[in-house]
């Protein structure tokens, strides 16, 4: 577990080093504070029709550890919905926020090892972006994550990741997340400025 800590530290150093400056330059900041950076990561996975089902709402919660090495937290419904036989307080899922020494890490293996696993990946839309320079990123397979044992999983589960940075702008948020290795889609509009 340590040598994954010292290969995140290696693109945490490299952002300190090298990427802040070019990017101090290609967005024309007039202070090295005012670069954008990882704020935190987010990682969801929904229980959604298994709500009622402990042993599935248990193995959401192992596999999230699992993924993310953080024990995740419970989320609740915050209201009812009958159109969805949902009351509020049920479980809807399991969540997982990531900062620091995990969030780099967790970075890190998911541009190297784990994007490159997707069955037909061709890159992350600019589409992905939420208007604010933060991203979403949705997995219908959680079997791409090499901390899962194939073997063991009774349900193929999806999962969602948001990587939230501190970029005030969709077109900011897009050249750090770049800067740092995440692959995009080659599309012919440029992101546009909120």
């Amino acid at each position: 577990m340590q040598g994954s800590y010292n290969a995140m530290n290696t693109l945490q150093e490299k952002f300190e080093k090298e990427i802040k400056k070019d990017l101090l330059k290609k967005l024309e900041k007039g202070n090295v504070h005012a670069v954008p950076t990882l704020g935190k990561i987010t990682v969801n996975m929904g229980i959604g029709r298994f709500k009622d089902d402990k042993q599935y709402k248990e193995s959401c919660i192992r596999d999230l550890e699992q993924i993310t090495g953080q024990k995740p937290q419970v989320t609740k419904s915050k209201k009812s919905i009958a159109s969805f036989k949902l009351r509020k307080g049920e479980d809807v899922g399991v969540c997982v926020t990531l900062r620091g020494v995990k969030m780099w890490d967790f970075f890190q293996n998911l541009v190297c090892v784990v994007l490159p696993r997707v069955r037909d990946f061709r890159g992350i839309s600019k589409k992905s972006f939420d208007g604010h320079g933060n991203c979403s990123i949705g997995f219908r397979e959680h079997l791409v994550f090499p901390t899962i044992d194939s073997n063991k999983i009774e349900k193929i589960k999806s999962l969602q990741v948001v990587i939230t940075t501190t970029a005030s702008n969709d077109s900011d948020g897009y050249l750090l997340l770049k800067a740092l290795g995440m692959p995009f889609k080659k599309e012919l509009k440029p992101i546009k400025n909120a």
